[in-house]
């Protein structure tokens, strides 16, 4: 369903592009590339630098490669449009310090830590906190979440939204090992780890 027409005429004034690509390699590894775009749709001065319409105020892509336990084993950034060229580019912190993390266990938390802030780049770091979605999109249909964790732990998907909440129909329906029937009005069974 579309959302509802607008109330009133409007002019469109800034476009943010935000997409997500997953790629299996041929070594079993897997790519996820993230890409930011932003653009304005009138001339845009930015302190002397005039931006045209359509030029990118901001154009950064990230790329983490991972195993199929969703473990980082690589980060790659680029800055191709900042708004103060030079500057955003030169104070990018080292973003491979994710390498060893893993996208499925407390990835997002470590994310704010490390990157909040003054400490790096904001659209860097919304890219990054939303690998563990994209990468969870990729996977699916082709990796098993059996071969993703160890032992008896709960799909991560589970219990992160309404549909997929431990007591609804649907993992009653779908994945009925980790059906937990509502007790007493009582929600949710895990704790929100990411």
């Amino acid at each position: 369903m579309p959302l509802p027409p607008p109330t009133n005429e409007r002019t469109r004034i800034h476009q943010r592009s935000m997409t997500f690509q997953g790629f299996r390699r041929t070594d079993d590894l897997w790519d996820i590339e993230g890409r930011l775009v932003d653009t304005k749709d009138q001339p845009f001065d930015i302190q002397g630098d005039l931006r045209m319409p359509g030029d990118a105020v901001h154009d950064i892509s990230v790329r983490v490669t991972i195993d199929h336990r969703m473990n980082v084993l690589d980060v790659a950034v680029c800055a191709d449009a900042t708004p103060f060229p030079g500057t955003c580019a030169a104070q990018m912190p080292d973003y491979r310090e994710v390498v060893g993390l893993n996208l499925f266990k407390g990835f997002v938390k470590e994310v704010k830590n490390r990157y909040g802030g003054t400490q790096g780049c904001t659209h860097v770091s919304e890219l990054l906190m939303a690998m563990p979605t994209a990468a969870f999109q990729a996977f699916a249909g082709q990796v098993k979440h059996e071969d993703r964790v160890d032992g008896n732990q709960v799909p991560f998907h589970l219990d992160r939204c309404h549909a997929l909440s431990l007591d609804s129909d649907v993992v009653q329906r779908s994945y009925p090992r980790w059906y937990r029937a509502q007790k007493d009005g009582q929600e949710g069974t895990l704790p929100v780890t990411s």
